[in-house]
């Protein structure tokens, strides 16, 4: 079978490596001139708004997915009417669009922070009347890791947040003062049956994932039942396939949902070492038609990005439990250029590797 991708990036570089074992040939599109997947993939360079470039994939290729949430919903549509897509053009929708994202999650009945749309000043102006401070303003689309947005904790922040933001299809959102960040990795197959990763607790530092730990510690049957029912309702409406993530705010009993990912996602790269079926495995199986792998937890893990500099991999690979994932990019600030997972056989196991490993580098994001 042959499965085209849509980006070229880390991520459609380790959903490759997950297919050759299972006898699937991949080809990325991108615009980039050296994309990473290229080391592991076919590469075909172009637009992806190109018809040509995007008529070449679909040749060379048995079925679409994509690497990415802002591939252009009409290109992913132009492919599904050659050959299957998924995760469905639907999710990109969905995902690409923060109010259409929280006016979906409230439909299906899941919690969101309190939000409105801002288009003019004025509607700014009302929106902070209705949701209070500290609020946080972002763009409705293009937003990532930390970037097109700006909290508002003061009333004298007010003028800089729009002056930095202002112009632009926004939305504002209530702050949620969280105990901390989870995420969920559900799967769902084209016969729609739906797997769950456990929870993960994560941690971001400016506005980056910087650490991930899995399973997370004192979840309890009833928040991860809860986690897992929100996340079912979204795969179900969306007729979904593929690997989908969601991110949550935990605030005590409550989970309230921040944002999803209709893709593999960063905080669950633990499970290539650290489940029994890793996400991009599994994400493969479901868009290939193939039976899902077991999404249960092999242990305790802990993630941790490479953010703007390579390390010195000796002082990473010659700890016990400890691996490391290169993406053969240039490092440049701000940008993911590998991570590396501690496996252990319990959380004390994990977390002392992770106090060695930190004495010996720093994981600061640069």
């Amino acid at each position: 079978m042959k499965l085209g991708i849509l980006g070229g990036g880390q991520l459609a570089r380790m959903m490759a490596l997950a297919a050759h074992p299972l006898g699937i040939s991949c080809t990325v599109l991108d615009p980039g001139a050296e994309p990473c997947a290229g080391a592991v993939a076919d590469v075909i360079r172009g637009e992806y708004d190109d018809l040509r470039s995007l008529y070449e994939l679909a040749q060379a290729s048995d079925v679409i997915t994509y690497e990415f949430e802002n591939v252009p919903v009409e290109c992913a549509r132009w492919l599904a009417e050659r050959l299957p897509v998924f995760p469905p053009p639907g999710a990109l929708e969905v995902s690409q669009d923060r109010i259409v994202e929280k006016n979906f999650f409230e439909k299906l009945g899941i919690p969101t922070p309190a939000f409105a749309d801002v288009l003019t000043r004025a509607e700014f102006d009302r929106s902070l009347r209705g949701i209070g401070l500290p609020a946080v303003l972002k763009t409705r689309r293009f937003g990532y890791d930390g970037k097109g947005q700006c909290v508002i904790r003061t009333a004298e922040q007010i003028e800089a947040a729009w002056a930095q933001l202002g112009g632009r299809p926004l939305i504002l959102e209530g702050f949620v003062p969280f105990d901390r960040e989870l995420s969920l990795i559900a799967v769902r197959n084209r016969t729609g049956e739906c797997r769950f990763y456990p929870l993960v607790e994560n941690e971001h530092r400016d506005g980056m994932l910087y650490k991930s730990l899995a399973p997370a510690a004192n979840t309890g049957e009833e928040l991860t039942e809860r986690a897992c029912d929100f996340a079912e309702r979204v795969l179900t409406e969306l007729n979904y396939v593929g690997v989908l993530a969601i991110e949550w705010f935990q605030d005590g009993p409550r989970l309230i949902a921040n944002e999803m990912a209709p893709r593999v996602h960063n905080s669950g790269h633990w499970t290539i070492e650290g489940a029994a079926c890793s996400q991009f495995e599994n994400h493969v199986r479901a868009v290939c038609g193939l039976p899902l792998g077991s999404t249960s937890a092999v242990g305790h893990s802990g993630l941790f990005n490479l953010i703007g500099h390579r390390p010195d991999f000796d002082s990473i690979l010659e700890r016990s439990g400890t691996h490391l994932h290169w993406y053969g990019k240039e490092p440049k600030p701000r940008r993911k250029v590998g991570h590396v997972t501690i496996a252990a056989t319990s959380a004390d196991e994990r977390d002392h590797l992770a106090a060695e490993l930190l004495l010996r580098h720093d994981f600061a994001i640069r």
